[in-house]
């Protein structure tokens, strides 16, 4: 999958594909189909009493009118009111058949897109756009759904409308008919031309909408910034400029909407009147009957309809064959992170022993900047490393590799003697416990964020790991409690407050192994030693990993890793590394010093 696809405000991002594509969503519509057929016979059971209107039509005016007889009269009327009743009756079993089926096959479709999607590894995020991906979700299923829901079924109904009918003008008048072949396409090809330009338009209107929306969206979320800095004047004047761009495509649009209206009235309606007139001419000549003349205008009128669906479905059918062709090459994609066929079996609970052996990694977005170099470290089982350096020294990429997100090109990471590679990635996680600097908070109360670090625990536990977290006081301060929803992106709290959650998170989790991520970066003073004191009871006899620039974590932790452009520079304790370390120690002197002064 390619960065450089395009994005959702561009015609491209539906792009046109071979019909042929559409063969891959068979697979889909095998378990309904049972709902195929019974479309299937409900469409040619239409089609069959459209075309059969015509000779009912052609009876009633030459049989019932033609010769006055009442009784034939009252016998074809009877009859087309029954043709149609059964028109009625299996057009709804069609529309419903079909349109049930579309909404199953695009469920199964999006159930699968969304599985595969968060089953894919790290890297493969790190180079594909969110926006991407969502389009394939929603805009491209939502395309299929019309597709399976609708425009397949008029596809074939007006096709096999326009082969009968044709057909039909033929057997009825073979003279007419061959006026309506010179005739059907100087009516139809201003009409498709016309038709296609307020395609564009209309989908150039929506496109510039969306850049409304978006802009509007942007702006709001970031109100107080604007305020801020008095941009009030400027995003007003950026919001005018789309809403007038918006305004004028639409009233391209409208004018050629406006356009195509009147060409089609003319031209139908003056070719519906010059095949009457030919016709009317024949019918006074001997040549056809009045009944054959009403049929064949019945059956122009369908063949010019069904051709001119089947002209605006296609393009819909290739984009949806794009669409389909872009879903299975998502599909068809293998995540690089997977469980091996028979993985090692760790021992429960774990020991904790994590080691590091000649680990050299480039993330895939920059393959000729390393971020780890050979780097060897051990960490026993129940001991506190803190990993401190500068920033991009690779610290945080030990958290990552060790989740294994990512498998290091060079060199190996075991676990109680494992090689990771070796384990499966689900159970290797359920060992360990992530703190991160940034925490993510889901759109859902606070049982739920809390919960989804142990999915099984009770309201007990979410309120033990929530004390222990020093979070339990501000959650009760929050309108509904536990039960108050924390809002997109947890806007509802502040970034200490976001931090115990994750913290609790954690803690609810159990870990044998903590991966501390600066996890008290965002706390204050007060907070922070509160939260530090929890930290330190369940690191207790726990294998932790900490990246810290505080004081009072580095100095407790049994041994402090110094990092610096991938590498790991010295290996002691805080007073070893101030002696030996210059990189420690200027570190030191600069990010530890506040709180160096406050332990003075």
């Amino acid at each position: 999958m390619k960065p450089s696809t395009p994005s959702l405000h561009t015609p491209e991002a539906l792009p046109k594909g071979r019909i042929g594509n559409l063969r891959h969503l068979l697979h889909y519509l095998k378990p309904y189909w049972w709902g195929v057929i019974g479309a299937s016979i409900s469409l040619l059971f239409t089609s069959s009493a459209v075309l059969g209107m015509g000779a009912a039509l052609r009876y009633l005016v030459d049989e019932g009118i033609g010769k006055g007889n009442p009784e034939l009269l009252d016998s074809s009327y009877w009859l087309l009111l029954g043709v149609v009743l059964a028109l009625a009756i299996a057009t709804y079993c069609r529309y419903y058949l079909v349109s049930w089926v579309g909404e199953r096959v695009v469920a199964d479709i999006r159930n699968d897109v969304y599985q595969k999607v968060i089953t894919m590894h790290t890297a493969f995020f790190e180079i594909t756009r969110t926006g991407e991906l969502l389009s394939r979700i929603t805009t491209d299923t939502t395309l299929l759904q019309n597709v399976v829901g609708s425009s397949i079924s008029i596809f074939m109904r007006n096709s096999i409308l326009f082969l009968g009918g044709t057909a039909m003008l033929f057997i009825t008048s073979p003279h007419l008919a061959s006026y309506v072949l010179v005739i059907l396409p100087l009516v139809l090809i201003p009409i498709i031309v016309l038709g296609k330009r307020v395609r564009i338009l209309s989908r150039a209107t929506q496109n510039r909408v969306a850049d409304i929306s978006v802009q509007a969206e942007e702006t709001l979320s970031a109100m107080r910034t604007i305020q801020s800095m008095s941009l009030e004047a400027y995003e007003s004047g950026r919001f005018a400029d789309l809403v007038f761009k918006a305004r004028q495509t639409a009233i391209r649009r409208i004018r050629v909407r406006a356009l195509l209206t009147a060409i089609v009235i003319t031209l139908v309606f003056g070719a519906i009147i010059t095949v009457l007139w030919i016709g009317g001419r024949d019918v006074v000549a001997g040549r056809i009957t009045p009944g054959d003349l009403s049929a064949f205008i019945f059956y122009a009128v369908v063949v010019a309809g069904a051709l001119g669906a089947v002209s605006e479905v296609i393009g819909e059918l290739q984009r949806a064959a794009g669409a389909t062709e872009r879903l299975m090459d998502l599909m068809a994609l293998q995540p690089e992170i997977t469980a091996p066929a028979q993985p090692a079996i760790l021992d429960q609970p774990i020991h904790g022993l994590i080691c590091f052996n000649d680990v050299s990694f480039n993330y895939p977005s920059r393959p000729d900047s390393p971020s780890l170099i050979q780097c060897s470290l051990t960490i026993e089982p129940g001991r506190t490393v803190a990993i401190v350096g500068p920033s991009g020294a690779g610290k945080t990429t030990l958290f990552q590799l060790l989740l294994r997100f990512y498998d290091p090109q060079q060199g190996h990471i075991t676990l109680d003697g494992h090689d990771l590679r070796t384990l499966d990635p689900k159970d290797l996680r359920s060992s360990l416990g992530l703190v991160p600097q940034d925490p993510v908070i889901f759109s859902a109360n606070v049982w739920d964020n809390i919960r989804c670090g142990a999915m099984s625990a009770s309201d007990e536990e979410v309120l033990d790991a929530a004390h222990a977290a020093n979070a339990h006081e501000f959650i009760e301060r929050l309108p509904s409690g536990y039960n108050s929803y924390l809002g997109e992106k947890g806007v509802r709290l502040s970034g200490g407050q976001r931090q115990r959650i994750a913290i609790a998170r954690a803690m609810i989790r159990n870990p044998r192994i903590l991966l501390l991520d600066e996890a008290t970066s965002a706390l204050d003073s007060e907070n922070e030693k509160l939260v530090q004191q929890a930290l330190e009871a369940i690191m207790e006899k726990r294998t932790t990993l900490v990246i810290a620039h505080r004081l009072s974590t580095v100095q407790k932790a049994d041994k402090i890793v110094v990092m610096d452009q991938g590498r790991i520079e010295a290996i002691g304790t805080h007073a070893q590394l101030m002696q030996s370390s210059p990189l420690y120690k200027r570190l030191a002197e600069l990010q530890l010093q506040p709180a160096l002064q406050q332990v003075s």
